[in-house]
């Protein structure tokens, strides 16, 4: 048996009407509201194919229809028509995220808000890959008496501080010892080398100094600390409410299921691990996601980049019955619009 074009237009029907109501579908209700050109008759009997092809099932004794896994995913690689974002749209979502550009962890967070509320899904931003990233400097600002604040810049733009202790005695000049030991010796090195062999560097460069030497050990000793505590990826969601607006969801016993991993970091991730290494989008359905607690979802993500450099994902996460079309549009057009912005900054930064 084919899947011929008139499979395909009622299979596309069922879809389109399922995801608008969230009512199974019946053949009335397609020769109603489609203008297919056949007969309910003809469309029950093709209804029936296409059921038993896999590519709808009945999920009660009614007489409707909704689609299965296998049908959305034909759906969405076969027979979905291109959702294009207007140009209102798109001008609001770069506004926004220029707006918030100087401070990289802000608008990858952003933008996972922004996705979330455009789409009415729970989105889900990994961001970027910490321990494996590169530093490129470090300097010191005076903060208060006994302290002061420790800037690191990554070479993907990343831009972090935290205050530390240095005590009463040491002084900016020898703040600004420290760090140029470390920019000359360690500019380049990843964040997960650096410990090994470092502290006999640094007591090297600065046995003359004695009387520092303690404080500047213990801060790096300190920060050093604070990077390998930040090696697990972090997976932040906006908007997990949305879910329980979705008829899907009225199960309480579900919902619980759902917001207890919400808590897994760990399996977060593995719902926005690209099936590949390529860049792209990607979609899972339904029992296609590794975890069963999310049979009835799926996720749509995409990478983002500086560079060139892969360095975080974002997705969102609905039921299977999600407006796949304006998901795949937002979540595809957000992704590349970030990595433009974040490139063209990384960029300006190195002239």
């Amino acid at each position: 048996m084919q899947m011929d074009e008139r499979k395909q237009k009622i299979l596309k029907a069922i879809v389109q009407d399922y995801i608008a109501t969230a009512e199974p579908v019946g053949s009335r209700t397609i020769s109603k509201k489609f203008e297919l050109g056949v007969s309910p008759a003809t469309i029950r009997n093709e209804m029936a194919d296409l059921e038993e092809l896999g590519f709808i099932e009945q999920p009660h004794t009614s007489a409707g229809r909704v689609p299965s896994d296998l049908g959305y995913r034909y759906y969405v690689e076969n027979l979905m028509d291109p959702f294009d974002l207007d140009e209102e749209r798109k001008r609001m979502i770069n506004q926004e995220l220029a707006k918030r550009l100087d401070e990289i962890q802000e608008v990858i967070e952003y933008t996972g808000k922004l996705v979330s509320q455009i789409t009415n899904l729970t989105s889900l931003v990994l961001k970027p890959q910490t321990r494996e990233c590169t530093l490129k400097k470090l300097y010191f600002l005076p903060y208060e008496d006994g302290k002061a604040i420790m800037v690191t810049v990554k070479d993907n733009g990343m831009v972090e501080n935290s205050i530390v202790d240095i005590g009463t005695d040491t002084t900016p000049e020898e703040l600004q010892i420290l760090a140029n030991i470390y920019n000359e010796k360690l500019s380049g090195s990843k964040a997960s080398d650096l410990k090994k062999g470092l502290l006999n560097e640094l007591y090297r460069e600065l046995a003359r100094k004695r009387r520092i030497i303690d404080g500047m050990l213990t801060i790096l000793e300190r920060m050093f600390d604070q990077k390998s505590g930040d090696n697990t990826e972090r997976v932040y969601l906006d908007g997990t409410l949305n879910m329980l607006n979705q008829p899907e969801f009225k199960d309480i016993n579900k919902v619980k299921t759902l917001f207890s991993i919400f808590e897994e970091n760990r399996k977060l991730q593995e719902l926005l691990a690209p099936k590949d290494k390529g860049e792209g989008l990607n979609i899972t359905i339904g029992s296609e996601n590794p975890d069963l607690a999310f049979k009835d979802c799926s996720i749509i993500s995409a990478t983002y980049n500086i560079n060139g450099k892969q360095i975080g994902t974002i997705g969102v996460l609905g039921p299977t019955r999600m407006d796949y079309r304006k998901a795949i549009s937002i979540v595809d057009y957000m992704t590349k619009s970030l990595t433009d912005m974040l490139t063209n900054r990384y960029r300006n930064q190195k002239t």
